[in-house]
């Protein structure tokens, strides 16, 4: 059972399940003995109470419409509203199908498949190579993609955060 009780002090409307000793106003915070509520509506499923509160909004304001449709109908509405994801990458001048191929390639490739971040790839030159210097990190970074600037950034990053250290233009991991 629900009902749709209104608060004598502010006015607010709001939906109570069951039947509870007390209840606070949603608008205002006051607290209410349930059995003293004015009872605009009482039904036996949420969604009707949640209509039977709608409707007293809408009359309660200008800019409602007179006609309300009901939750079950705008939520259906609502999921089918908008725009597919194809419709949408076409509109961006992307080839839904190509876009579609891409992310699976991606999937079947696994944790293996070779895709890491810039900062993993920058992480990777401190590891891989003996006590670099920041040309030769810039270097290994930038024959796997990474530009000139991130990795430079990316350096700075790792030593001020400890994850590195520099001596004498040489890095290496902590």
């Amino acid at each position: 059972m629900y009902a749709v009780v209104g608060c004598s002090d502010c006015g607010s409307f709001w939906v109570v399940e069951g039947r509870p000793e007390t209840t606070s106003c949603p608008g205002c915070r006051t607290r209410h003995r349930f059995e003293r509520l004015t009872k605009f509506a009482e039904t036996d499923t949420a969604d009707a109470a949640r209509q039977a509160r709608t409707a007293l909004l809408a009359d309660r304001s200008e800019y409602a419409p007179d006609d309300l449709d009901s939750f079950t109908a705008l939520e259906s509405r609502a999921e089918s509203g908008g725009m597919s994801d194809d419709e949408y990458l076409e509109r961006s001048g992307l080839d839904a199908e190509t876009v579609r191929e891409a992310g699976e390639r991606a999937t079947e490739g696994g944790e293996g498949s070779g895709s890491q971040s810039r900062m993993d790839i920058v992480r990777a030159a401190l590891a891989d190579l003996d006590r670099p210097t920041e040309e030769e990190i810039v270097t290994y970074a930038r024959e796997h993609g990474v530009p000139t600037e991130f990795t430079e950034r990316a350096l700075e990053k790792l030593v001020r955060r400890g994850a590195a250290s520099e001596h004498q233009g040489r890095y290496r991991s902590l």
